[in-house]
């Protein structure tokens, strides 16, 4: 039997009210999608009364899945309206939560309204801030601000944009979505993997940070830079360089994110084996707006101190959750003379345990990268090398110093890979060469998408202990094989992180996809791993945190929000979000994955 549950929230523009509709069909369609891995260019067109965007989301099987409703139904407090409609389908056992999202006119509710007043909230944004350009509810940016240019997921729009351009700006926008009880999210550069930017399912204002993006002293002496939020790493190091400063900031994620979101989200990149993470001590201290509007600096400039508690440390990770990083001061470290190497190896546990040898040696390297086999397929398929890779699993190496340091790290690491039944080993004879290599690492990415066309992909996270790599590649590939799945591999194997970019062209790969990603997460936690090492927990990831961290650890990162954040309205429904609201929020979030990609259709 087929039921429809209708869900009316005020969103309190223009007197109008989203009405969304869960339906309940076949397991056909049942699982919820990743988009391709590209920018959002698609723009929203604003909505006329009476369309109607079909999609599905999560399965449910007959009573549990109404009773997670009603548990986040009670437990949010927001008012509903259930309509329950008898289906012709009497076919299938199950039941099967399709979205259909209509917008209507309506008046505005009385007597019971949800407690988010976003109404009354954009007239005093409108107030404080009168230039047309800086608060928006224009559809297309409500859409744009809530999704990333390399996301698996596609958010849920926002309900009002504001471009701010100032930490003051931001304290304003905090104490009007305080006195309206108003979700906050902040978004900065849109790079982001798991869902982070999503708005929750009761709406929110988006705080644009992109404007804040000036370096604000450069102390070349002390090696560290103050810069704001929305500066980009990678045009902080163009910086230095065109500015003739021999220092960088060595973090380095994907290209075009910023500093506040490297931050929010604990990034760390190839560079890792050397420099480590953004929770080391590159970041020295932090500007942070809090829950309450109060701004903090959580330390000094000084290079380190005993001071108390590590204030700075509890916002990298915390994802907007505990605060919006509007500054922070920045260690540099020198720029040094480096070149690249590469090897082939009979499989991945040769090349790991070569890797694990290596490191343990103290050899001088910046970067270790590994990509398998199909990876390098994919390689010499896409045609943007000048050679013709050897089709073996391969380490890429980058080696940093002085020539003589070079050369000494070269040969102990020749004669540490041929140890471990490595071939064709390499170093670059030229700077220009170097480059060359690096960049065929760099374009795995794009070479794995290109390898079937058509398809999409979702890209895993997981890190281990660096001797348990080979376990967990090992498992992966069985998965992948056992499910009939096309997923080439590379990885930070330096530090035991790896992607698997799993390839899909319908939704029943996507099925699959779903479940070795699973499998994946859970394998890795197993080997006493993460089920994410740089990508941050978002909406994406936030299932496993019980299983990783325990629930006494979930519990304390529960009480430490609910102390900074007790109307829950920074980025809500990330990281640590409580399992009920969680559960809601999941049914809204997968039916927008869906709405968003299909292609509108409209109905009568």
């Amino acid at each position: 039997m087929t039921f429809t549950i209708t869900r009316f929230v005020s969103l309190g523009l223009s007197a109008r009210t989203s009405k969304a509709s869960l339906r309940f069909f076949p397991p056909a369609s049942a699982s919820p999608r990743c988009i391709n891995i590209h920018p959002f260019s698609r723009p929203i067109t604003r909505t006329p009364p009476r369309r109607l965007y079909s999609t599905t989301t999560v399965t449910a099987a007959g009573k549990s899945f109404g009773s997670a409703v009603a548990a986040a139904v009670i437990a949010s407090g927001v008012s509903l309206f259930f309509a329950l409609t008898p289906s012709r389908d009497t076919d299938s056992p199950n039941l099967i939560a399709e979205a259909v999202v209509e917008v209507v006119p309506t008046a505005p509710q009385t007597g019971s309204e949800p407690t988010h007043n976003f109404t009354k909230a954009l007239e005093d944004l409108q107030a404080e801030f009168p230039e047309s350009s800086v608060v928006s509810t224009d559809p297309g940016e409500l859409f744009a601000y809530a999704q990333s240019a390399y996301s698996q997921f596609v958010g849920l729009p926002h309900t009002i944009v504001v471009h701010v351009r100032s930490t003051e700006d931001v304290v304003k926008v905090v104490k009007i979505a305080n006195k309206y009880l108003v979700p906050i999210v902040p978004y900065s550069g849109g790079t982001s993997l798991e869902g982070n930017l999503s708005a929750p399912s009761s709406g929110s204002i988006c705080v644009d940070l992109s404007a804040l993006d000036k370096i604000i002293a450069i102390h070349e002496s002390d090696a560290d830079v103050v810069c704001q939020a929305g500066v980009t790493w990678n045009h902080l190091n163009e910086t230095l360089r065109e500015k003739g400063i021999p220092l960088f900031f060595p973090l380095d994620p994907g290209r075009n994110a910023t500093i506040g979101g490297m931050i929010s989200t604990g990034c760390s990149g190839t560079n890792a084996v050397k420099y480590g993470t953004a929770r080391g001590e590159w970041i020295l201290n932090a500007t942070v707006v809090l829950p309450s509007g109060e701004v903090i600096k959580t330390r000094q400039r000084a290079r380190k101190s005993s001071v108390g508690f590590d204030v700075t440390k509890l916002f990298i990770g915390a994802e907007g959750t505990l605060g919006i990083i509007t500054e922070a001061t920045l260690r540099l470290a020198p720029v040094l003379p480096s070149t690249v190497a590469v090897a082939q190896f009979p499989d991945i546990r040769h090349a790991t345990n070569a890797v694990c040898d290596i490191l343990n040696h103290g050899a001088a390297l910046q970067c270790v990268e590994i990509i398998d086999e199909l990876t390098i397929k994919a390689l010499n398929q896409f045609g943007t090398s000048a050679r013709k890779w050897p089709e073996k699993v391969t380490l890429f190496f980058k080696f940093q110093g002085s020539d003589d340091v070079i050369q000494e790290t070269s040969r102990y690491v020749e004669s540490a890979a041929t140890k471990h039944g490595a071939t064709d080993y390499q170093l670059a004879s030229n700077q220009q060469e170097s480059e060359d290599i690096w960049q065929d690492r760099r374009n795995a990415l794009f070479a794995c998408l290109a390898y079937r066309p058509g398809c999409q992909g979702w890209i895993t996270d997981v890190c281990v202990p660096v001797s348990r790599l080979p376990d967990l590649i090992s498992a992966a590939k069985k998965d992948f094989e056992e499910l009939g799945l096309v997923a080439p591999i590379a990885g930070h194997v330096g530090d035991g992180n790896f992607h698997a970019l799993v390839l899909y062209a319908d939704d029943a790969e996507l099925a699959l996809v779903r479940e070795a990603v699973s499998r994946i997460n859970h394998k890795a936690i197993e080997l006493e791993g993460t089920c994410t090492g740089e990508h941050g927990v978002g909406t994406g990831k936030r299932n496993y945190l019980l299983t990783e961290l325990g629930e006494g650890t979930v519990a304390l990162m529960r009480t430490i929000k609910q102390t900074l954040d007790p109307h829950n309205l920074f980025n809500p429904g990330k990281v640590s979000s409580s399992s009920v609201n969680q559960s809601f929020d999941t049914i809204v979030f997968y039916s927008c994955i869906l709405m968003f990609r299909r292609r509108p259709t409209r109905m009568s």
